[in-house]
């Protein structure tokens, strides 16, 4: 028993442990790494930011954080005995009663001669040095205060750590380092009194924040620089006042204290100096900020002379490298370097080395966009950077330059923003800037900075030089827009930042030339829309000008008007695409995003139009009239039982139905046909565009290459580039379907036209059809044979005569193949046709005051059916001489213009036609309409979406609405108008 309960004890503590290892094994393999988020600013006084676990560790005693926040530091009144390699890296211990004070380097105590400062350290009084160690290095007992000796020949003051006299600067007197009036102390320089106010403004106006702050910078600098250039012609002093009117933004009006307002004064005041580099903008001494006030300057500096270079595509002389030089200068006026342009200099945004250098490729048009951080920003930039941009021209030893004029977009001139209004007013300037975090600190320049301004965009155009063969172009503009940003939160600010580089030409020829052919072809579009007109009132048989012929003339001049827009849009895009992508020399640039503008309008304008065609035609089509003439006869009599009296009586046999409901329902099927197969096009178009990269054409780029590498730089789609791209392929794959099945298919496969011409003289039914009024088209269909309401044996015999040639033709006229005419019907046949087929149509209308049943309303409308049959038979069969006919030939003038020149006004006219004009009451015969409507629609939504496949898709589904609309409205119609059901119209 006690052995038993032993093993289950056992047993027990197996399962417990199996179960432990199951839990912790589940628990190592679903851990999660995720730890708390800290950082410097995050740790408490006492505590300090750990760089190896990324948390706040608490400091030791008697320490506080250090400035960094990444160590520790002893407390004031606590010197430094020990440094370990544990966490907490330092010991403290106070400082004897005796010596109360801390050194500098905290590692020792000792006694001040004088007072203390706040961090519990010896504090001397102005003009004097601490000395804390003798010349051995060893601790002084008691601290000294050592006064320098500003005096002759010594002339030396305090340096800025206030550890060592150093000699004065030179501008004190050659007896003293006191500034002694009139002179005045500014910025460590003992200036003169000059022309110079001494009141300056150093305040720096942020407008888009609507305040201005008190810089500290200014504050230290402003005047010693300004007064230094003037008084001494420093160059340091004057690069660094040029630099504060820039970080102003090259503004300037009526005051004359601020940075810009000082950089004016001493401008003019050295006007009677000489120029630098033979550039009268730019006076000795001083940097190159403006350009000048003249009106129109821009203008001439911009669109005057040709930049004494070529560029070129192809060829021995290729040419695309833009060579970029810029002078850099720190804020302080010190010139550091000649800085090739291409790297992070101008472009702020991370990118790759491969890609950065597209953007200085001559005719690649070029933007890259990011967003960052401010945090980031105050780390990359602790103080900014100017930039004087040049155009390097080589020329080997004797290499020159050419620079580059800047347009800042937020520059002032008393209080309005100049450069963003006409060029006539613009003020060029040259130097410019990126990140300024040091004119937004208020306190002192150690402070954090209340604002910062940050170049969020930067762009370079270059604009070719008219009618050029040579690739000539003006010299570069850089435009630069700057971006206010009021710190609140470093971490979670965040700003937009662009840089572009653009190529243009004028336009205006090109605009002209495209009007030009849109109002002459426009006008011939009225022109034949109004033939058009013309032409339907003459087919509806109706002379007066009413508001219906008014809007007639408008749906007509819709549609001559959108294949105008959709010609000159198509041939434009075509001119673009080959002549930019194929030139040598360049001579042509392709328009901008915002001069593309007007060509979408035209495309926009071309596709509602061609909508509003596309509508009217679909609506004439689901609603013309037709009728299906039987010409068979009874061949025999049946007999038939009076069920009142018992007597038989002898009648003929029906005529059987079907051979009407078969021809109604091919023609029903013949509705939607086209000549090209849409998922065919699609899927071709999409084959070009996508896999086999045409697309790559449709880039703002010379190149035309259809693969790209992935690393490399891929520029912006042009619209013009890319609507010539897919409209010229979808229409030609789309004429290339149309003239296959017009010129093969059509011959050696199938002819569905022809094919339902010869299943009406089969079936022995004739087609009327109204496209209008008084004009439609007539398929005779009357047998030869004279039935064909038979059997298999019979019919198989009759086809035989047929080939054989043993018995009649098909013709309407004896000894013709003829069967098919455009009819312009007399005003007196289509009254008759009306009033019979009013009786047809009455079911479709209410009759309150008809009290029969529906089997009776139905046997009036048979009735009225078979006297429609019958008249029609009749009146092909000259039956009714008041409502005759004759048969002609179109005169050729007639086809090409689409009218009749004779009216019908006695006699109906039949003209021979065997190109089967009938199929224009299909989608047959409007195969441009459609073919034109897909195009644009494709595009359009292509141009709204920047994607092929989606255009590709939405015009599949626009295509199948469409044809089920036209179906099912043309099902009904049809069912209408012939009294044959729906149900057999499959």
């Amino acid at each position: 028993m006690a052995t038993a309960t032993l093993l289950r004890a056992d047993h027990f503590q197996i399962v417990r442990l199996v179960l432990f290892v199951i839990i912790l094994i589940d628990f190592v393999n679903c851990q999660q790494f995720i730890i708390s988020f800290k950082s410097p600013s995050n740790c408490g006084v006492e505590e300090f930011f750990d760089i190896s676990s990324l948390s706040c560790a608490n400091c030791g005693s008697n320490q506080r954080r250090s400035t960094t926040g990444l160590s520790c530091v002893c407390q004031a009144g606590y010197k430094t005995t020990n440094i370990n390699t544990e966490k907490v890296s330092i010991a403290c211990e106070p400082c004897p009663t005796d010596k109360l004070a801390v050194t500098k380097d905290g590692f020792g105590c000792i006694r001040c001669p004088g007072r203390l400062s706040d961090e519990g350290k010896c504090q001397c009084p102005p003009g004097n040095i601490l000395v804390e160690r003798d010349i051995n290095g060893n601790f002084l007992d008691e601290a000294k205060c050592e006064s320098c000796n500003g005096n002759s020949p010594a002339l030396s003051a305090p340096n800025i750590s206030g550890d060592r006299c150093d000699r004065c600067h030179a501008t004190f007197s050659n007896t003293s380092c006191m500034c002694t009036s009139p002179n005045i102390l500014a910025g460590g320089l003992c200036l003169p009194a000059s022309n110079l106010p001494t009141n300056v403004n150093p305040s720096v106006n942020y407008a888009q924040l609507k305040f201005s702050i008190q810089s500290a910078w200014f504050v230290e600098n402003l005047y010693s620089s300004s007064a230094a250039c003037l008084q001494f012609s420093n160059l340091t002093a004057c690069q660094a006042l040029g630099n504060m009117c820039v970080i102003n933004m090259h503004s300037f009006s009526d005051q004359s204290t601020d940075a810009c307002g000082l950089f004016n004064t001493i401008f003019r005041l050295k006007a009677p100096l000489s120029s630098v580099q033979d550039i009268s903008y730019w006076r000795v001494n001083l940097p190159w900020l403006y350009y000048g006030e003249e009106p129109g300057l821009a203008s001439r500096v911009l669109q005057s002379d040709p930049v004494p270079t070529s560029f070129s595509f192809r060829g021995r002389k290729k040419n695309t490298d833009i060579q970029l030089l810029a002078a850099v200068y720190n804020i302080r006026g010190e010139f550091l370097r000649w800085e090739q342009v291409g790297g992070s200099n101008l472009q702020i945004c991370p990118e790759r080395a491969t890609k950065r250098a597209a953007a200085f490729s001559f005719g690649t048009a070029y933007q890259e966009s990011c967003d960052l951080s401010v945090a980031e920003l105050l780390v990359l930039h602790p103080e900014p950077l100017f930039y004087d941009v040049f155009m390097d021209l080589g020329g080997g030893e004797n290499r020159k330059v050419l620079p580059l004029p800047t347009l800042i977009k937020n520059q002032q001139r008393n209080g309005r923003f100049i450069n963003q209004e006409n060029m006539r007013n613009w003020y060029l300037s040259r130097r410019m800037f990126l990140v300024d975090t040091m004119s937004g600190r208020e306190k002192s320049i150690n402070s954090s900075p209340k604002v910062i301004r940050v170049a969020t965009s930067v762009s370079i155009s270059f604009q070719l030089v008219p009618r050029t063969q040579e690739g000539q172009i003006f010299p570069p503009l850089m435009t630069v827009t700057y971006t206010d940003v009021l710190i609140t939160d470093i971490n979670t600010q965040t700003l937009s930042i662009t840089f572009a580089v653009q190529y243009e030409m004028d336009q205006s020829e090109a605009r002209t030339k495209t009007d030009t052919a849109l109002g002459v072809l426009g006008g011939v579009a009225v022109l034949y829309s109004l033939l058009k007109t013309v032409s339907w009132k003459r087919r509806i048989a109706s002379p007066l000008v009413d508001m219906e012929t008014m809007l007639k003339f408008l749906l007509f001049y819709a549609g001559d008007l959108a294949n105008v827009f959709f010609a000159v849009t198509v041939g434009s895009g075509l001119y673009w695409l080959i002549f930019y992508k194929a030139q040598q020399f360049v001579s042509v640039l392709l328009p901008l995003p915002t001069q593309e503008e007007q060509f979408v309008t035209y495309i926009g304008c071309a596709f509602a139009l061609k909508a509003v065609q596309f509508l009217h035609k679909l609506i004439l089509q689901v609603s013309i009239d037709i009728f299906l003439i039987d010409w068979e006869r009874p061949r025999s009599k049946a007999s038939r039982t009076v069920q009142a009296t018992g007597e038989t009586k002898r009648e003929p046999s029906p005529v059987s139905i079907w051979r009407t409901y078969f021809v109604a329902n091919e023609w029903n099927e013949l509705q939607t046909i086209r000549k090209i197969s849409p998922t065919f096009q699609i899927m071709a178009v999409l084959f070009f565009l996508e896999v086999l990269g045409f697309s790559n054409l449709a880039l703002r780029d010379p190149w035309a290459t259809l693969e790209r590498p992935p690393q490399a730089y891929t520029p912006p789609y042009s619209l013009i580039l890319r609507y010539g791209l897919a409209a010229t392929l979808w229409l030609c794959i789309g004429l290339l379907q149309v003239i296959f099945f017009t010129v093969f298919y059509e011959h050696f496969v199938e002819d569905k036209i022809r094919q339902f011409v010869d299943l009406c003289s089969v079936s022995n039914i004739s087609v009327l059809l109204f496209s209008h009024r008084c004009f439609g088209y007539y398929i005779h269909g009357r047998s030869v044979h004279g039935h064909a309401d038979t059997n298999m044996e019979e019919m198989n015999n009759n086809l035989k005569r047929e080939r054989e040639s043993l018995c009649g033709q098909r013709g309407l006229l004896p000894n013709t193949d003829v069967q098919t005419f455009q009819v312009s019907f007399s005003n007196h046949l289509r009254l008759q046709y009306d009033r019979i087929q009013d009786s047809i149509s009455r079911r479709n209308r209410p009759s309150r005051l008809m009290d029969a049943s529906a089997a009776n309303l139905s046997e009036l409308q048979f009735r009225a059916y078979n006297t429609m049959n019958h008249f029609l038979g009749s009146f092909i069969d000259h039956a009714h001489p008041d409502m005759d006919y004759i048969v002609k030939d179109k005169l050729t003038l007639e086809r090409v213009i689409g009218m009749e020149f004779l009216e019908a006004s006695e006699k109906t006219i039949f003209y021979n036609d065997e190109a089967h004009s009938f199929s224009d009451l299909l989608f047959y015969g409007n195969e441009a309409t459609l073919l034109i409507f897909d195009t644009l629609f494709f595009c359009v939504v292509d141009l709204g979406s920047q994607s092929f496949v989606l255009a590709a898709v939405l015009t599949y589904v626009q295509q199948m609405i469409f044809c089920f609309i036209r179906n099912t409205l043309g099902r009904k119609n049809l069912a209408s108008k012939t009294l044959v059901d729906q149900r057999f119209l499959i």
